[in-house]
């Protein structure tokens, strides 16, 4: 048997390893660099006895030193799931046995198993993906994110010149790409990384680079005990890991928006960024997510010479993700759009369908007077606030906070959707003024639709960060002046097809001013 050769092994612990004993119940899972066996409620994990250029598994002592930093890493986000290390080892007889007390011949992790319908790739593929658990996927990111230590020990442009580095290299020995395509591919990547040395290496000192996940793409994510739950970090390479943490956060939000999720990926950006104040790195999103997709293009590229009947098929999914990095480095004008209406109208559903397409990659920040206003009071945006919150003077501080953070992120060249009722003529002309001043595109959207299906939609709201009655959509009703210089939209119909008018006027504008849309009020 050849010395690297894990056959034995296998074959030991598909016997040994599962309480039934039946290696025909056992199911098998090979990566380039793992072997997964399952059965039961039970999962166990082997590091292949692989030696590539970016890992070495070679010994059964690299192997269980693997192992074990990998249990360490993966109890931060998944304690429930990684159970411990175990050691294979040769026995007097010659047998080999589970933590004996003979020579180390192997080692793995000893995992609970849980459904692979639970995994968010799986989730992706069906259409299962709900907003309400992209939100909760970004507290518990962003929870994570917040509880890492800084590591001062790197610079920020020094992690990203890692990875440039490594990408180059790689695509330097693969065929896929024509010559010309990846000289002219790296170097906007090193313009862009020029452009943005400076930002990256500020946020360094300001404790931005952590130990990360370092490998957060849906397959890497899975529901467990109702919960959305990161596991199978990146064990092997603490450099690359070392990071900034929202080169840890890009790679999801590569990966939903590779898959067409773009409100997925905006949403977790948003919800993101509700808890960790990383407006700064606003500029650094587009260029971090095309990143990542090179990496997943020369990963997959350099499968294709061995990869036999399957090679045409990743020949075409490395391309797709060169594309795709191309596209996410392309320049992209940040603006500024208000989508206001009486409560009920379907303001918020409208700024998630509209935001992606603001703005550079992954869209536009996402301002809510809502949720500035549960901010404010320093409780969970889905928290009811009594009456007094409501207050005149209290609303003029939460539509001024509105307007200032609007005014931090534009100049970043970031997009901004400012969702609020914005029925008063003051608060619209300072969030109109906004982009006006800074010489940036305007678009003010308003929506309408009639009392009654005003008052049905609100009385059917739980859970939501609004706390408006139908008491409150009346008294709006009383007092409230339509404006006359924002794009109308009826938003009687269904909300889908509003969000989709809503949709073809931030396309229709890209480029020019926009007018009532006296179509979609007629179609309602």
């Amino acid at each position: 048997m050849p010395a690297n050769s894990q056959d034995e092994t296998i074959a030991f612990l598909r016997s040994a390893g599962f309480d039934d004993g039946d290696a025909s119940t056992v199911e098998t899972i090979v990566t380039h660099i793992s072997t997964v066996l399952l059965s039961g409620e039970r999962a166990i994990k082997l590091k292949r006895p692989v030696h590539l250029p970016y890992v070495d598994f070679s010994t059964p002592e690299r192997r269980l030193a693997t192992c074990e930093r990998e249990l360490v890493l993966n109890r931060r986000t998944a304690p429930k799931l990684y159970r411990a290390v175990r050691r294979v080892t040769r026995e007097a007889d010659g047998g080999l046995a589970i933590d004996g007390g003979g020579p180390l011949v192997d080692a793995f992790v000893d995992m609970r198993r849980f459904d692979a319908d639970c995994l968010l790739d799986r989730m992706a593929m069906e259409g299962t993906l709900t907003a309400p658990l992209m939100a909760r996927l970004a507290h518990r990111i962003a929870a994570f994110h917040t509880g890492i230590a800084p590591d001062r020990s790197v610079t920020g442009a020094a992690a990203v010149a890692l990875v440039l580095d490594i990408n180059e290299r790689a695509l330097a020995t693969t065929e896929v790409f024509p010559e010309a395509a990846v000289a002219d591919f790296n170097r906007r990547f090193r313009e862009g990384f020029a452009r943005l040395t400076p930002l990256l290496d500020a946020r360094s000192v300001a404790g931005k680079i952590r130990r990360c996940h370092g490998d957060l793409h849906l397959r890497n994510i899975c529901v467990f005990e109702g919960e959305p739950t990161l596991f199978d970090c990146l064990e092997f390479d603490e450099a690359i890991a070392t990071t900034d943490i929202l080169y840890d956060l890009a790679f999801l939000l590569m990966d939903l928006w590779h898959r067409g999720l773009e409100e997925g990926a905006n949403l977790v950006l948003n919800r993101y960024l509700d808890e960790c104040d990383e407006t700064d790195g606003l500029p650094l999103l587009a260029f971090l997510m095309a990143l990542r997709a090179a990496v997943r293009a020369h990963v997959t590229a350099t499968r294709v010479a061995d990869a036999g009947p399957d090679a045409p098929t990743l020949r075409a999914e490395a391309h797709d993700y060169f594309d795709l990095a191309l596209d996410l480095l392309r320049p992209r004008a940040g603006r500024l759009v208000a989508v206001g209406g009486l409560s009920g109208s379907g303001k918020s559903t409208v700024a998630a369908a509209i935001a992606p397409r603001i703005g550079p990659p992954p869209g536009a920040r996402i301002l809510a007077s809502d949720r500035i206003r549960k901010h404010l009071f320093g409780v969970a945006a889905e928290t009811p606030l009594p009456a007094e919150c409501y207050r005149p003077e209290v609303s003029e501080t939460v539509y001024a906070r509105l307007a200032e953070q609007a005014d931090a992120i534009l100049p970043l060249g970031h997009g901004v959707v400012a969702d609020a009722v914005f029925d008063r003529a003051p608060d619209r002309e300072r969030i109109a003024g906004i982009g006006e001043g800074g010489a940036l595109p305007f678009l003010g959207l308003w929506l309408e639709a009639p009392p009654e299906r005003l008052v049905e939609r609100v009385a059917a709201r739980r859970g939501d960060p609004s706390d408006a009655t139908p008491q409150v959509v009346r008294d709006q009703l009383s007092r409230s002046q339509a404006p006359t210089d924002w794009t109308h939209l009826s938003s009687e119909g269904e909300i889908g097809a509003v969000a989709e008018a809503a949709r073809r006027v931030v396309d229709g504008t890209l480029d020019g001013p926009a007018g009532n849309l006296e179509d979609d009020r007629r179609k309602g």
